[in-house]
């Protein structure tokens, strides 16, 4: 019998990508340039609105607390997939794949309310413009971010609580680049029933709250639009949510497959793929849709590059 103290010693072995030396090369440059582009975006993202006064706006608040979550959220997997890659260290130990599984999903929720707390903003700027000021003052902005860490950490400690209480008693290969509840779970030999219900019941729950609060948002946001009579001030006002909502499709896009499904047991090799898009590749793209799609942080970088 495999005691919890037991399991607390195992060490695991995360099988990362099959494939040739030619092609782990491959993809560990392509993982190390995309993480490079990760934090130096989002880091210029930070720096960008905490320096520039006409920036110091919710709008902006959130966007910092979006590029806070972001860095963290690709440390917390990409560092591990890289080693894994050169066949360094493949190896990881109970406490930590914990630690690192508590995070990646912890942070993951964080976003889904973060985006949902920026759609409500971008429903009162757009909506409700003269009471905008009024409404969405610092105090409620913050309010809101903080809400989106606590409420986003809180989701994760159940499921993660659970999986602490299982034991591990087959073989120890994850088959991930990261301590994904799915194929981690897969391994244990007393029932999961009860890991599988919450983590399924916490993501339909969470994805499912905020992708309707943000549907609802767009819609009165886009109906409000199209009442503008001037097409550029329907232009501008669309150009003050464009770059969020690219960010919500990209996210919500590479996300509902992984977690709302009827068995989390089911296709792990494809789960892998789309968690590949969703802690790599979505990451990077988010300063770069900021910075293209907006017209304000755009006019603000180039006046910081003309100083420089």
């Amino acid at each position: 019998m495999i005691t919890h103290n037991d399991t607390l010693t195992q060490d695991f072995l995360l099988l990362g990508f099959p494939g040739t030396q030619a092609l782990q090369l491959s993809l560990f440059m392509l993982f190390l340039v995309m993480y490079i582009l990760t934090i130096g975006g989002n880091v210029a993202i930070l720096l960008l609105v905490s320096t520039s006064h006409q920036l110091h706006t919710p709008m902006y608040f959130f966007l910092s607390n979006l590029s806070f979550l972001e860095i963290w959220y690709t440390t917390a997997a990409v560092p591990k997939a890289l080693a894994i890659l050169v066949g360094r260290n493949q190896t990881i130990s109970f406490s930590v794949c914990l630690l690192q599984m508590y995070l990646v999903f912890s942070l993951g929720c964080t976003e889904y309310f973060l985006l949902t707390a920026m759609a409500y903003d971008r429903y009162l700027a757009i909506c409700s413009p003269l009471h905008y000021q009024a409404i969405m003052n610092s105090l409620l902005s913050a309010q809101l971010a903080v809400g989106s860490w606590i409420c986003g950490f809180l989701a994760i400690a159940v499921p993660a609580s659970l999986i602490s209480t299982l034991s591990f008693c087959g073989p120890h290969a994850i088959n991930h680049f990261f301590c994904d509840i799915a194929p981690w779970i897969a391994l244990a030999c007393t029932s999961t029933q009860a890991v599988e219900i919450v983590a399924f019941v916490i993501a339909f729950v969470v994805i499912l709250s905020s992708c309707l609060i943000i549907l609802i948002s767009y819609i009165y946001i886009i109906s409000t639009i199209l009442r503008i009579p001037s097409s550029s001030g329907r232009s501008k006002a669309f150009s003050t949510c464009s770059s969020h909502l690219n960010v919500v499709l990209i996210w919500y896009g590479s996300t509902i497959f992984l977690h709302v499904r009827t068995s989390i047991r089911d296709a792990l090799d494809l789960s892998k793929a789309v968690h590949v898009l969703n802690t790599v590749v979505t990451p990077v793209l988010n300063p770069f849709v900021y910075t293209l799609h907006n017209k304000e942080v755009r006019e603000t970088l180039f006046k910081k590059w003309r100083k420089v």
